[in-house]
């Protein structure tokens, strides 16, 4: 995870003055990992550093907090009574629409200290900016340096009904996913949607297939299996990283016989998952969203991912 922009441009549009409380370093157990950020402003917050008393003494600080920045450091078993027996160093910084707007798009290098940027820092960002190479969150010479973050994967949910709305809920928050919902007119959405998912009404669904990154991940649940099944047939012939279907063992029997009269070979067919979920948790719309969240996020796929992306 990096430096949420969007998330902080937001949170400042709504409610002026924000305080972003970030864990800039640890030593022995931490609640939460180095790039944890939560928002804190004067009547709420989002986000979280790893809850407990650390994070409700600092989001007190937060909210009183006067001078631009500060690095503080807190040994959570002395100071806080917390059993993780480690040290969290916090770097606060107040923003306004101003100081966003200063910030740049890329890498966030920032300093309480007041002093100049050191060379350790610039080669840092001369490799992130020149390089493309994103440098971990870290506290180096005083300075906090964090990637802005980018989601690293495409998810789009074909189908606005009870399971695509259970999984916008689950899904929406995670910080990797950059989601697409579509479905065929707009009143088959919510009226609030998640900030972060883009919502597409289009009347014929099937003719965006072309429009999405190769590299794409879609779950297919529409209201109509006629539908589903344009869609698997579009998704065959375009490409894509990973595509799920939901439906029973006879639907995808039926679905696996149209797609080879259509003219895809069995091998293509079968990059298509069908079932989705984990059928032992049952068909509520939740638990199927459990499941698939679950699936989605399996360390193997991950690591699947990881070599997809440095290919």
């Amino acid at each position: 995870m990096g430096f949420d922009l969007e998330a902080l441009r937001e949170a400042v549009k709504t409610n002026g003055k924000v305080t972003r409380v970030v864990i800039a370093a640890i030593k022995g157990s931490s609640p939460r990992e180095v790039g944890a950020a939560m928002l804190v402003w004067k009547d709420g917050q989002s986000g979280t550093i790893g809850g407990g008393v650390l994070e409700y003494e600092a989001a007190q600080a937060a909210r009183t907090q006067i001078v631009s920045s500060r690095l503080t450091h807190h040994a959570l078993g002395p100071d806080m009574g917390q059993c993780c027996g480690g040290a969290v160093s916090l770097f606060s910084e107040v923003f306004d629409a101003k100081a966003v707007n200063a910030l740049d798009d890329t890498v966030i290098a920032r300093t309480a200290a007041g002093s100049d940027m050191p060379l350790s820092v610039k080669r840092l960002l001369a490799a992130a900016r020149g390089q493309g190479i994103a440098p971990d969150p870290q506290l180096i010479d005083g300075w906090m340096v964090e990637p802005v973050h980018k989601p690293a994967r495409n998810l789009w949910i074909w189908g606005a009904g009870h399971v695509g709305r259970a999984l916008v809920d689950v899904l929406a928050p995670l910080p990797d996913l950059a989601i697409t919902w579509v479905d065929t007119a707009p009143e088959r959405f919510p009226n609030t949607v998640p900030n972060g998912v883009t919502v597409v009404p289009v009347a014929k669904p099937a003719e965006l297939v072309r429009h999405a990154p190769t590299n794409a991940e879609h779950l297919v649940l529409t209201y109509s299996h006629n539908l589903d099944l344009e869609l698997c047939n579009r998704l065959l012939s375009h490409d894509f990283r990973f595509a799920g279907l939901i439906g029973s063992a006879t639907k995808w029997a039926r679905f696996r016989s149209r797609l080879a009269a259509l003219g895809h070979m069995p091998e293509r067919i079968n990059r298509i998952t069908c079932p989705i979920g984990d059928p032992d948790l049952g068909k509520h719309p939740q638990m199927i969203a459990v499941g698939v969240a679950a699936d989605l996020l399996r360390p193997a796929r991950q690591n699947e991912l990881k070599k997809d992306l440095s290919a």
